[in-house]
């Protein structure tokens, strides 16, 4: 893998209150997810990795198992209600109740100036990045109020927290989810349950190696004030840590991972 501009690679780290546990990371078959969900297997989580490509899930699960970490993979849409409450039923039978639920599937982030924007697609991007993060954390969130505890992450992105370049649909969906994590972290705080978001910038991952040549990502990373783009661990790295008890009296906010781009 090629790191434009990035001055390391990162070492997992270890929180020792993670072994154990059970978690979901939804998109976990590539990219963020992936990272994430390796992430969470070498600190002794038993990972279901949800995704479309059922050959994604696959090599991830593989890479899992290859370094002794324990991964199921299951392939769903997660913005199918039936493809979800098969999920949780297969989830609970294999793995037991989820302790941490990542609900990290979306997309669909493509530039479409709003006076070319559909409706049709309007409503793709909505479902696909909010909708699909509702329906994930319905189908998980009563086995948490009922055990009392849990931890979910959301995904977000720096188009809800600024302007870029992305459609409108994809800001409004993002800042959707930033508001329903809030709203759910305040809701059930007092069920033991912390909910925070990440909100990534530019990502080095497959998808823009392959459409987006070096020399512009190299461009691209000279606009962020640390000077590079984010790597997939560098998000994962943050998952973890909101994982984890490190983070054990945040709940609520909104983490951006943006090389310095977005300050507030």
């Amino acid at each position: 893998m090629t790191e434009v501009g990035s001055p390391r690679a990162l070492d997992t780290v270890i929180y020792p209150d993670l072994s154990g546990k059970v978690a979901v990371v939804t998109g976990g078959s590539r990219g963020i997810g992936a990272e994430a969900a390796r992430a969470l297997a070498e600190n002794g989580v038993s990972v279901a990795v949800v995704g479309r490509d059922e050959a994604a899930i696959t090599a991830t699960v593989d890479a899992i198992t290859a370094i002794g970490g324990r991964a199921l993979g299951l392939a769903a849409d997660c913005t199918v209600e039936q493809d979800l409450a098969r999920l949780g039923q297969a989830v609970e039978s294999e793995l037991g109740t989820v302790d941490i639920l990542a609900a990290f599937a979306g997309g669909n982030g493509m530039p479409v100036p709003t006076e070319a924007e559909t409706g049709a697609h309007w409503r793709e991007v909505v479902e696909t990045d909010l909708t699909s993060t509702f329906l994930t954390i319905s189908t998980f969130l009563p086995g948490m109020v009922t055990q009392r505890s849990g931890v979910i992450i959301t995904m977000a992105s720096a188009a809800a927290r600024q302007a870029a370049k992305s459609s409108a649909a994809y800001a409004a969906a993002k800042a959707g989810v930033v508001a329903f994590s809030r709203h759910l972290a305040g809701e059930h705080a007092n069920d033991g349950i912390r909910v925070n978001c990440i909100a990534p910038s530019a990502i080095e991952n497959d998808k823009m190696r392959s459409w987006v040549p070096e020399p512009e990502r190299r461009a691209l990373g000279e606009t962020f004030p640390l000077r590079w783009i984010g790597q997939p661990d560098d998000v994962a790295s943050a998952a973890l840590f909101l994982a984890s008890s490190a983070s054990s009296w945040i709940t609520g906010i909104t983490l951006d991972i943006a090389g310095g781009k977005v300050m507030l």
